[in-house]
């Protein structure tokens, strides 16, 4: 699959108007919406620096916690097609802006939390529907203002999701050591909702001479498709059942990592100088966040679906590796963050090749029904994944349904999904 902008060159050539260029301040737009990101990436990513204390002042047991956590991704995925809906009808500023607003009330609410239900509905419900708000309205916003670089631009917002809790990492682990948990969650909350909002008000949709024209999206055979419509045709479902897949398999290791780094002996070593388990979660954290824009620019270039099925299959064999090798600390380190390179991906590629294939006008919404798959595929590869180790007593069976549906995913990419959008494309480009 070729890129937009080298099949509007060609359409240039052919008599087709060429892409006007986009305004620079879509630059400035994809920084706003990087820094929407990563104000609203701490409730997911540094969410296990509070089980302790907050199992502690709350006298539940971890397991009982962790229904907060789930709330959060949840609420954050199953409602992203409503939150899509409303992004669209009321503009990106307004609803970005509550988003990030909820998201950081979230912390400021449950510091005042003294039950496990105060907990699940601040921190889990008002944060997860924050969170899927301003995830859901930035994606839409980043494949409107970049057509051209669309893989390149997702995947750098989608990076400050995945990164952006490095920043806060040690300062927050600082401030409970030194603050305790309220005030940590009450000041934190609180300059994550300010800076969320400052961003936010500075984010709009381009004008319509701030994108490619009409006209070159009718060369690459892509028209604006409703989310009604889209939900009928099978190339959406095959999308939905490939990013369900991908997202089962990683969450099924990467959730499990400090479990399974005990199990295999090696979550004690020393690597470089450092404890194996911490370091590879740094890395991993590194590498979850650089694969989305690395490999959304490679699909730019090389395709979507020849991107897929190297990114894929890069997992797969990087797993069997990590398998193979699993007593020894070093490969543990190296390969996990490999795996991460593998898999973070699929937050770039995908709503890319959505919106390739159904056009922008939709965009966000038509997201959020892809985006279920996140969450379908956290409930898969966390609680199920751990309940498939506790029956059959072996992390065997975990890596071998993770592997197998990489290789499955791999291989849908390249003989179905690709020869399946080509046909879609041209039939509409034929009803054109």
């Amino acid at each position: 699959m070729r890129s937009v902008a080298d099949s509007v060159a060609d359409g240039a050539g052919l008599g087709v108007p060429q892409a006007v260029p986009l305004a620079r301040t879509r630059w400035i737009q994809l920084l706003l919406g990087l820094a929407c990101m990563m104000a609203i990436s701490s409730p997911q990513y540094v969410w296990t620096l509070f089980t302790k204390p907050l199992s502690a002042k709350l006298g539940v047991p971890l397991s009982e916690l962790q229904i907060t956590f789930s709330l959060l991704i949840v609420l954050q995925t199953f409602f992203s097609p409503f939150q899509g809906a409303l992004i669209e009808r009321f503009g990106p500023r307004r609803l970005i802006a509550l988003g990030t607003v909820l998201s950081g009330l979230s912390w400021i609410l449950a510091s005042q939390a003294h039950t496990a239900g105060m907990l699940y509905l601040s921190y889990g419900i008002v944060g997860g529907l924050g969170t899927g708000i301003v995830y859901v309205g930035v994606v839409g916003q980043m494949v409107r203002w970049f057509p051209d670089r669309r893989g390149f631009a997702v995947g750098m917002v989608a990076a400050g999701y995945g990164m952006g809790a490095i920043v806060t990492t040690f300062p927050i682990a600082a401030s409970l050591a030194g603050k305790g948990l309220e005030s940590t969650l009450w000041q934190f909350g609180l300059l994550f909702a300010v800076v969320g909002f400052l961003a936010s008000q500075g984010l709009r949709a381009p004008a319509a001479d701030e994108a490619l024209p009409r006209a070159a999206h009718a060369a690459t055979g892509v028209v604006d498709v409703p989310t009604r419509t889209m939900l009928r045709t099978p190339l959406f479902w095959l999308l939905f059942v490939m990013m369900t897949m991908m997202s089962t398999s990683g969450l099924m290791v990467t959730s499990q990592m400090a479990a399974f780094a005990k199990d295999f002996g090696v979550s004690g070593a020393v690597v470089f100088g450092m404890a194996a388990l911490p370091l590879a979660l740094t890395i991993d954290r590194l590498t979850n966040g650089l694969t989305r824009p690395l490999f959304g620019w490679v699909s730019d270039r090389w395709g979507r679906e020849n991107t897929m099925c190297f990114a894929f299959a890069l997992e797969a064999v990087a797993m069997t590796l990590w398998l193979l090798t699993r007593e020894n600390a070093v490969l543990f380190v190296l390969l996990s963050g490999v795996v991460f390179l593998g898999w973070g991906e699929i937050f770039s590629l995908f709503p890319s090749t959505l919106t390739d294939t159904f056009g922008t006008r939709y965009a966000t919404t038509n997201y959020g029904w892809l985006y279920i798959s996140q969450g379908i595929g956290s409930i898969f590869g966390g609680p199920l994944a751990a309940l498939m180790h506790e029956r059959l007593g072996s992390w065997m069976p975990v890596f071998g349904v993770a592997i197998t549906l990489d290789i499955v995913t791999a291989l849908l990419a390249i003989a179905v999904l690709k020869p399946w959008r080509r046909h879609y494309l041209a039939a509409v480009r034929q009803a054109a």
